[in-house]
């Protein structure tokens, strides 16, 4: 295992050249660890088994690692000739595990054995060339040839571990022991857990562009915040202290677990930990990677999520404490009060992690960090925090797909890395999330604190109407057509000079970038608009500052678009905005008394504009102005054809929209402006627009 030993690649110095042989060591260095990983199944059978029935055979895994260098190599045009295009496509993807309740029976035709593994010697030559070729400079960023190549390296690092589950979970008969992966010998009774005080502090977390280890695109950008003081367990949660739960039911008794977690219980019919074996004598046994042993007590529990959770809850009912996990910033300020290194600067690491110690576990007080025990390897911790990217966060060009499936508030944050945690991994920023039904060489610490976890549910917006509109109001500007939720604000608010400017409504406000433009200039704007779908963006933007949502691009394409209020020039409207869904034609009475209100694109759709221009007039203050902005796109699907307001003949004669805005507004309204035609863009796919014209007109109510 020595000879393989390596640490990620410092990036942004030292010598060119030098940085070469280094980055090509670290290739030749993970594929050879990657491919000893797979000399522990006993025989070409055993990589089409599926170890987990959620995941694909391990004839997959060591496919896809090759592949994907290949694949980005292509993409960032670094080389332009495939080597195997049909193993270029089925081993491409495939990796994210599934639902535990969404088993996956597709039947795939794997190539034999010795196919992957020549191609993958194909593979080391081509990207061995690569990286002997490439004109190389520094630093490496990510814009850089020689990332993606670090790309390719990471990512299978990645698989080397996920990998070392899968062969855990095959039976034991088709894996055989292996001197590079020697396991711990120490094994015997827990010590005995106890919580020891954890001080405050602030906590910023995310990296900036700058720094010189190879990332993901979740761990950049910036969020600080303030940790409470808290009490932590000295130990990690050991087989000893897990089998209290065990024996008292836990698995058995709902009322310790979450819905889902008690949904994933009876599904699987679960009484123990995954890796415990219970004998028929009710002796337990112990699941290593290749060998069953006799229950390693001292040894810390691998469990999921959920278990973790039902046991927190188990233990807080027995002990009267508030317990839980951590959240990724309360662990973070944990592992920073302690000072530890980052990998790859420590000379030998601190703890059982980066295969520096074994292929295995080791006991809980083994490594030590100032009273506590394995802050950082031995097994990764399960966290509090579902993961989602930083503000700021944007995707890799190259791999836009590594981080923003797991942004959907059911893949929480793993931290601290396990005994094969190595290269990005091992490093502090690593932010690694699995679903909470999965298993990853994982335990947990517990925590005291009576602070509430605060999970943000900001995933990426997918539904295409949404984000059309998110684009449209937020997003870029396209063939020279200004932002048209902004070039609204600007005509009503030229319209308000020398008026009252206290409250303003905007109705049919979708996401509501009028609503933000408007309260720049007033004291106050509400939003309403009848789509919950929409008023939900709107207020995401309020109470996170930044949106995320997703375009199409070409066919099932996509790519990944946030905007922040900050860099949008909206911070300053945040708090003297709200947002309501509302139906225009019959509006509660609280909405009343504004000096303006704009309509947007509203009347066209709307089931009886006649009824809302008839009754508007009472929300609006007098002298107050009403604007309405429309295409006058009348559709049976929206407005029944008799309540048109226009755009039919009667009588013979053409009946105009604006006609039918005189029609009910001159009995309380004094027409001062427009018709006016303002232009808008809405994108649907990267190379279809919609381009229309919106007719503006201007009303002044009424005095006395």
């Amino acid at each position: 295992m020595k000879s393989l030993i390596t640490k990620t690649i410092v990036l942004n110095q030292g010598d060119p050249d030098e940085k070469r042989k280094a980055v090509l060591e670290y290739f030749h260095k993970t594929f050879d660890t990657d491919e000893k990983l797979y000399e522990t199944l006993k025989s070409p059978e055993a990589f089409y088994l599926r170890a987990d029935p959620l995941r694909h055979p391990l004839i997959f895994y060591i496919g896809h690692t090759a592949v994907f260098f290949i694949n980005k190599l292509i993409l960032a045009k670094i080389i332009h000739q495939r080597i195997n295009p049909k193993f270029e496509s089925i081993f491409a993807i495939g990796v994210d595990e599934m639902s535990w309740d969404d088993l996956n029976t597709e039947h795939y035709n794997w190539p034999v054995l010795q196919e992957v593994l020549d191609y993958r010697g194909k593979v080391r030559e081509v990207v061995d060339h690569a990286i002997k070729t490439l004109p190389i400079g520094l630093p490496i960023d990510w814009n850089n040839p020689f990332w993606v190549i670090m790309m390719g390296i990471e990512h299978e690092r990645i698989h080397l571990e996920t990998s070392s589950v899968l062969i855990r979970q095959l039976p034991i008969e088709n894996v055989v022991k292996h001197d590079f992966w020697k396991i711990c010998d120490k094994r015997g009774d827990a010590p005995q857990n106890e919580l020891l005080p954890v001080a405050g502090g602030e906590i910023n977390l995310g990296k900036s562009r700058d720094n010189g280890l190879y990332g993901w695109d979740n761990e950049y950008g910036n969020s600080a915040g303030i940790i409470e003081p808290l009490k932590a367990s000295k130990y990690l949660v050991s087989n000893r202290e897990f089998l209290e739960f065990v024996e008292n039911k836990g698995y058995q008794t709902e009322e310790f677990w979450t819905e889902e977690g008690w949904k994933w219980c009876n599904f699987q019919q679960s009484n123990h930990p995954r890796f415990w074996i219970l004998k028929d004598d009710g002796s337990w046994k112990f699941r290593t990677m290749v060998e069953i042993i006799e229950m390693p007590w001292n040894w810390p529990a691998e469990v999921n999520y959920l278990e973790a959770k039902a046991f927190c809850n188990w233990k807080s009912r027995q002990t009267g404490k508030t317990l839980r996990m951590p959240t990724e910033a309360e662990w973070h300020h944990f592992r920073d009060l302690h000072q530890i290194p980052d990998q790859p600067f420590w000379e030998k690491a601190p703890g059982n992690i980066n295969l520096e110690y074994f292929a295995s576990s080791v006991p809980v007080d083994r490594f030590g960090f100032g009273g506590f025990y394995d802050v950082i390897g031995n097994v990764w911790q399960w966290t509090e925090t579902p993961i989602t990217g930083f503000p700021g966060f944007e995707v890799h060009p190259f791999y836009d797909d590594f981080s923003t499936p797991t942004f959907d508030g059911r893949h929480n944050l793993i931290k601290g890395g396990s005994w094969i945690s190595t290269g990005n991994e091992a490093t502090r920023d690593a932010r690694y999330a699995f679903r909470r039904h999965f298993y990853q060489h994982a335990g947990f610490r517990y925590i005291e604190s009576e602070v509430p976890v605060k999970i943000r549910e900001d995933v990426y917006e997918t539904d295409a109407l949404v984000s059309q509109y998110c684009e449209a109001h937020y997003g870029d500007e396209y063939f020279g057509v200004e932002n048209f939720a902004k070039k609204s604000a600007a005509f009503c608010l030229k319209f308000m000079e020398g008026r009252p400017m206290k409250h303003a409504l905007d109705l049919g406000c979708a996401v509501g970038r009028t609503t933000f433009e408007l309260a720049k200039k007033f004291d106050f704007v509400t939003g309403l608009d009848f789509s919950a779908r929409f008023i939900r963006i709107a207020d995401d933007l309020v109470k996170n500052g930044f949106i995320r949502y997703v375009l199409p691009e070409e066919g099932e394409l996509v790519s990944y678009h946030e905007k922040e209020m900050k860099s949008l020039g909206l911070e300053v409207s945040g708090h003297k905005v709200e947002f309501y869904q509302a139906d225009a034609v019959n509006l509660k009475p609280i909405f009343t008394n504004y000096d303006l209100i704009f309509a947007g694109n509203l009347i066209d759709r709307l089931y009886d504009p006649a009824k809302f221009l008839e009754n508007i007039h009472e929300r609006i203050n007098p002298g107050g102005l009403l604007i309405i902005a429309s295409p006058y796109t009348w559709l049976a699907g929206y407005t029944s054809r008799e309540n048109w307001l226009g755009g039919f003949k009667q009588d013979g004669e053409p009946v105009l929209t604006l006609d039918g805005l005189h029609k009910h507004l001159d009995k309380n309204f004094g027409f001062i402006g427009g018709p006016e035609e303002i232009p808008f863009v809405i994108r649907e796919t990267k190379r279809k627009f919609q381009h229309t014209l919106s007719e503006f007109t201007v009303w002044e109510k009424k005095k006395g």
